[in-house]
């Protein structure tokens, strides 16, 4: 599998979760699992910021319009979706 197909797959799956039309879907990293036989891959892509500052400080940070939000996504070789999971950046 390609990773133009990963994104593509990962993509259709999770586009619905932002309402955003141009979410800027992004693949930012893939890794084939042997033991399990998946892909294991990371997208990110952009959704509204909801959080409001509480101090001038947070406004700095959180004062943006969108943030990124990462997923995991496991897809196997019939190129089915098998979850998608929390993701934190290391």
């Amino acid at each position: 599998m390609t990773f133009k197909e990963l994104y593509q797959i990962a993509k259709e799956s999770l586009e619905q979760l932002s309402p955003l039309e141009q979410a800027d879907f992004r693949l930012e990293q893939a890794e084939f699992n042997k033991k399990e036989k998946v892909w294991e891959i990371v997208v990110s892509f952009l959704v509204e910021n909801i959080n409001k500052p509480e101090s001038p400080l947070g406004a700095f940070s959180s004062g943006f319009k969108y943030h990124r939000v990462y997923k995991q996504v496991k897809i196997d070789n019939e190129k089915n979706v098998l979850g998608f999971y929390m993701f934190e950046k290391p």
